[in-house]
Formats: C-alpha cells, structure tokens, sequence
C-alpha cells in the first residue's frame, strides 16, 4: 500500500518534459551535427488535406511520384509469332506437299477405320508433328470423328492454331522423356479415362530416341491399349524404332516439299504479310530450306525481318543467306569456256576479297555446272522446271550451254565434287578451290576418258568457228582434184548407184566396186574405155581417162560439193594425213611402215574412211595385227573425230611422183572451178601418199620393226610374213 501510494505521488507533468539535448561523448564521425536543420521538400502536388480524405491524398502522392505512361507504347502491338506458328496448319488441306499421306488419313476417319497407333517419319519440318495434332483434333472434334474438325466446339478450339492445348492430347519429347521410367509412368497413366475428349491421345515426339528398355515398357500397351487411348509416334529415323513397335504401327512416311510447291506458298505468305519479295529470291529461299517447310518459312522470317520500304530483293537474299551471287558464277563459267586462267583465278580472288567461303562458292558453282548439263543434255529443261531459275538467268544459262560440251561440263563437274570431299576440313580452302579450277582449265593433263570428252569438246568447238571458212572453200572445189573425173562416168550405170543412197549419190557407188573385186579391178583399167570404173582415190593421175573430161566439167561440181561440205571431209583427212601418220609412228611403228608405204585415203563418206592398200597382203597384216585400232585411235586425237576404216585394194592408185606433173597437165587441173585453195589442199595430199612402183620396194632397214617394237611378238613370224606379203617373195623350206 506504501508503495502504491508512492507512485501516485509521481508527478506526472515530469514525464512530458523536453528531453535534455544529447550530447555526443567523442569525436564528430560524419561530420552532420553542427549541420541545420533542414526542412522537409514540398510535394510534387498541392493537395487541399482538408477536403480531400487521408485516403485519397495517399493514392494521389503515389499517381504522382509515377512517370507517366508513353501512348505511343501502349498501343505498340505484342511481337508477332514466328511464321511458322502464325500459319500452321489446322486441317489436312492445309498441309502441303504430303497429300500421299492426308488424303489416306481423311478417307480413313470418314470410314472410322483408325487405328489405335500411327508412326510418322520423314525429315524434319515436313508436318509430322502438324499432322499429328490435326489427326487428334478430328477424333476428338464433338461432332467426329471426321475428316474436317468443326473449329466449334471445345476441343476444336483448345487445339486450333494459338490455342491451349488439351488436358486429354498429351505430347512428349522422347529426346528427353524416352527412359524406361518415363515409359512406365505413361503406361500407369494411359489407363485413366479422358477428362472431356473422346481419346487420350500420346503424341511421342522424337520416338528414335526412345531407348530399348522404354520401347520394351510400352510394347504392351501399345500393343493391346486400352479402347480410349491411341498413339501417334513422330520420328526423323524410322530405322531406330524398334521391330515390335513398328510393326504395331500404321507406317506413313513423310518427304520433302518439291520446290514449286513450296515456292508458290512462300509466294502466297509475302501476299499475306503484305511484303514485296523479288522472284529471284524465292528461290534462294527454297533452296535454303532444303525442302522443308518450317526451315523455309524461318529463313523467310528472317528476310522479312530485315526488309526495307522496297522489300526484299535478290542481293539482300544472296548476301544474308551467303550465297555466290550470279555474277561471280557467270564470269568464272565464262573463263572456263574460252580457257582463260588469268579470268578463272581473277573470279577467285574476287571471291576471296568479299569474304565468301571458298567452300560455298564451290558448292554454288558445281550447282551451275549441274544446271548446264541438265540443259546442255534436255533442251526444254528451263521450260519443263527441270532446272528453276529465273527468266534472266535461263537465257544465260542457255548461253553457257552452247559455249561449253558435254564433256567438258561433265569432267569439270566430276572434278568440283571430288574437290569438295577433300576441302571439308581443310585448312587452306582457297588453295584446294584454286588446284580444282587449275584441273578443270587442263583437261590434257587427266588421262581418263572424261579428259579426252573434255579436248575433243574444245576440239569440235575450233573447228565450229573455222567451218564456215572451210566450207566456203570448199563449194568451188571438187574434193580431191581427180576424184571428180573419176566419178562422172560412174553416174551412168543406175544399179551401182543405188546400192548407197546416200547424201552423195556419185561418189559412194565406186566403193562397193572395189570391194567385190579387190584384186581383179586394177588391171582391165588400162584397157577399158570407161575409165570411170576405177576407185575413187584422189590422185588417179593416169592419162587415159583424160578424153571424155572436157565434155563433163560442169556436172562435177555439184556432185563433189557436197562431199567437202561436212565437217570432216576428204580434203580434211587427205590435209591431215601426215599428222595420223605421225601419231600412228608413235603409237605402232609397225603400223606406220603398213600405212606410210602402201596406204592413201580414197573417201570419207558418213563416217567411213575408205583406205586403199597396194597389194592383198598389206590388206591382210592390217586387219590381223592391230593396226585397225590403232588407226582409229590416232585419227581420235588429230581428228577429234571417231570413224569406221574400210580398206580395199587400189595398186593402180598408189601416189608417186611421176603422175604429178602429168596431172597438172590435164585439162581437169586447170579447170576454172578449182580454187587456189583446192590446189593446194590436192598438192598436200599428193605428198603424203609415197611412191610406188608395180613392185613394192622394201622397208629400210632402219624403219623395220625393232626388237623393243611391242607390236612384234614373234620376229621371225613378222619378217617371213613381210617379206611374202609385201614383196612378192616366196618361202623355200630348207631341205635336211
């Protein structure tokens, strides 16, 4: 009681004092007490405390201590989806290029046969997984199964393009949930019912990568599932699935979209975007997504992207996707054609200097060379779309077909892809690039068949360019300055003439002649009066049949015209005889002793060389040894031309030096029709022919086939067959 009464007796005015002012015991640390105070900022806005509500003075102090929004920000719309999300499918029309596997599908869910589990495999971005999900929106459509989902109901909409998804569609990525474990939870679950759809649907994405325990889990519910339940597995490697699983399985295999397919969409989507995109671009995107849909409208999204007020044009395309833009590839297909290595490794610098890839430019150009040899070899190949390219571009293509052959185009193509193998991983590409083209300019140094194609094209391409000077020579001349006399009288007899009915009616009829009597026809020449009935060589110098010339010098023209008007003609083998000659020497001496002393060239007539031995012996060693082949080859590489060699029997025509001047002295040699260059074409081919006489004089002996002659296998064989054949001796048995 005491106590309380002294608390009562506390003054209590005491407690409400001022407090004494504190006094720090110690050094100022911060420097702030002598400081004054100052007094507190005014607000940002004055509000009146007495009308307004404590309330609303606190929601007002916070409005105000807040930036203010940008409108131009709020009605800045969200980032659009990617393309191929905005336009993916909702039905099976609107999948494209797999109509082998939506139209079986369709008719499927029409009739309600639809099996319990799908496999789809093909590459990626082709609409497996698209489909999938649309295969599930017509089974559990309200008012399907149908081929067409209504779009309508729930489950339409929860799993339309941009919506939800449903609790009862279940996708699974096997490249992260393919473990035994995961395999039996799906199992434990898949014989719960749909909480609102008609089918619990498992659509198992990436099922390659599934492993065998997990495969092996599910083999059973996949083989015997439960009646609400099916499966849709969607795969790149249909071969990794295991055997029991696919074979519980309706297999559809997906492709890739042809490239006019996918252009004519791609086409349709900038219409839709409202983007203007060059037709040369397009193409470059296709090639880009290589045939798949979903790469193809990510590259497309790309170039969108960045397009400008103009649109998208070729060069942006070329220079973002990295592509050899077609000037590049134009120049460097030009210097091939004409030869020209400093323009070849000039484009290689080019590419070099703006930072292209030696690999891609190579890649880019063994694509051009393809391109030409498609139509080099199909006319209408640009018209067809065999090759896609635009209309420019096609008529240089064309262009470039016609400057380079087939073999050159087929060589330089080998060449690049073998080039390309052995660039991967290197690290000197432009050397690897530079050596590829050095190859392609040197088609001499391969030893392969494509290398001789490869010179014979260049070959064929020069005598292209000098054919109109030779034919212009030519239409004055007759062939061979003697052949014409030679032929006139032939034309009288009509059987002869109609046994070839060729392109030169006249001077084709004395060949067969020559062949049925080989040996026979030589010697009543002299004694006939028609001496028209000798073989057409071109140096029949003999003077009898010099009488009945003057009366047919006119009709000889046109009938020898057209011999020399071909590209190959007798001229042009008579002209080069000493050049075959030459590479028969290096090929076969053998041969070239044969030919250099009892050959000459009668007439080339569609191919055929028509050869004139002196005696039936030479005939023979030509057609057992070899020597056939060898000429054939030998005219391939002078010639540039593949023939067939026909050789008959001609002693009376063999070339010698005592008929030329006596054949300059015949009124056929100075007849007006003959051109300065006829002359000296018939002066040629009289000096490649040699002298003979009615016996064939014998090889030197520094000419005859040699111990380390190849082509000599049994000597003693050879020279007692020479001596019998081509000199007329005959062989004594020595007597014991």
């Amino acid at each position: 009681m005491d106590d309380e009464r002294d608390d009562d007796l506390i003054d209590e005015s005491a407690l409400f004092d001022e407090p004494e002012p504190f006094e720090q015991d110690g050094p100022d640390l911060f420097g702030m007490l002598d400081e004054p105070d100052v007094a507190p900022a005014e607000p940002a806005v004055a509000f009146d405390t007495e009308e307004l509500p404590s309330d609303a003075v606190v929601e007002a102090l916070e409005a105000a201590r807040e930036p203010a929004p940008d409108p131009a920000a709020m009605q800045r719309p969200e980032a659009p989806l990617a393309l191929y999300r905005r336009y993916r499918p909702d039905t099976f029309a609107d999948v494209i290029g797999q109509e082998h596997v939506t139209e079986p599908l369709q008719r499927a869910l029409a009739n309600n046969r639809v099996n319990h589990a799908y496999l789809f495999s093909g590459p990626r971005g082709c609409g497996k997984t698209t489909s999938a999900r649309i295969l599930a929106r017509a089974l559990n459509c309200a008012r399907g199964p149908a081929p067409v989902p209504c779009g309508q109901c729930q489950s339409c909409r929860d799993l339309a393009r941009g919506g939800p998804g449903s609790i009862d569609v279940i996708e699974i990525d096997a490249a992260s949930h393919g473990g035994v474990d995961d395999a039996r939870d799906l199992r434990e679950r898949a014989f719960f019912a749909p909480v609102s759809s008609r089918y619990k649907i498992y659509i198992v994405d990436e099922a390659h990568m599934v492993t065998t325990a997990g495969f092996n889990a599910l083999l059973k519910v996949v083989e015997e599932p439960p009646p609400h339940v099916k499966f849709i597995f969607a795969t790149t490697e249909p071969e990794k699935v295991i055997g029991t699983i696919r074979s519980r399985t309706h297999h559809y295999p997906f492709r890739l979209v042809p490239p006019k397919t996918l252009s004519a969409y791609l086409a349709t989507l900038c219409e839709a975007e409202g983007v203007a995109v060059d037709a040369a671009a397009l193409p470059l995107v296709v090639r880009a997504g290589a045939g798949s849909v979903r790469d193809s409208l990510s590259v497309l999204d790309q170039l969108l992207g960045g397009a400008d007020e103009q649109g998208v044009t070729y060069h942006q395309a070329a220079a973002l996707l990295g592509y050899t833009p077609d000037v590049l590839l134009d120049e460097i297909v030009d210097a091939f054609a004409a030869g020209d290595a400093h323009g070849v490794f000039a484009c290689i610098d080019k590419v070099i200097e703006v930072g292209q890839d030696p690999r891609r430019f190579a890649e880019d150009l063994l694509r051009r060379l393809r391109d030409l040899i498609i139509v080099a070899a199909v006319p209408d190949a640009l018209t067809t779309g065999l090759v896609d390219v635009a209309a420019d571009q096609a008529e240089r293509l064309r262009g470039q077909a016609t400057t380079l052959g087939p073999g050159e185009l087929t060589r330089a193509a080998e060449v690049l892809a073998v080039g390309l193998t052995e660039m991967r991983g290197t690290t000197a590409p432009r050397l690897h690039l530079e050596l590829m083209c050095a190859r392609v300019l040197l088609p001499a140094a391969d030893t392969h068949e494509r290398g001789v194609h490869a010179r014979l094209d260049r070959l064929e391409r020069r005598l292209q360019m000098t054919a109109p000077e030779a034919q212009g020579d030519a239409e004055p001349q007759p062939s061979p300055a003697a052949e014409a006399p030679t032929r006139r009288p032939v034309a009288e007899p009509a059987p002869s003439a109609a046994t070839r009915p060729q392109a030169r009616p006249v001077a084709n009829p004395p060949q067969p002649a020559s062949q049925q009597q080989p040996a026979e026809r030589p010697e009543p020449r002299p004694a006939v009066a028609e001496p028209a009935a000798a073989e057409p060589v071109a140096q029949m110098p003999q003077p009898e049949p010099s009488a009945p010339e003057p009366s047919v010098p006119e009709p000889a023209e046109p009938l020898s015209a057209p011999a020399t008007g071909d590209q190959l003609s007798t001229v042009d083998f008579r002209r080069l005889w000493p050049d075959i000659l030459t590479e028969v020497k290096n090929r076969r001496r053998f041969t070239w002793i044969l030919l250099s002393q009892n050959a000459h060239v009668i007439d080339v007539v569609d191919g055929v060389l028509s050869l004139g031995m002196s005696n039936q012996g030479a005939r023979d060693s030509f057609g057992r040894g070899g020597s056939e082949d060898v000429l054939r080859e030998a005219i391939l590489q002078v010639m540039a031309t593949s023939v067939k060699v026909q050789v008959v029997i001609d002693a009376g025509q063999p070339a010698s030096d005592t008929p030329v001047p006596a054949r300059a002295a015949t009124p056929r040699q100075a007849a007006p029709a003959q051109s300065n260059a006829a002359a000296e074409a018939a002066a040629q081919a009289r000096q490649n022919i040699r002298p003979t006489s009615t016996q064939v004089e014998p090889p030197p002996v520094e000419e005859e086939p040699s111990r380390d002659d190849e082509s000599v296998e049994e000597e003693s064989a050879n020279h007692d067959e020479l001596l019998a054949k081509h000199l007329g001796a005959e062989l004594i048995a020595e007597e014991d």
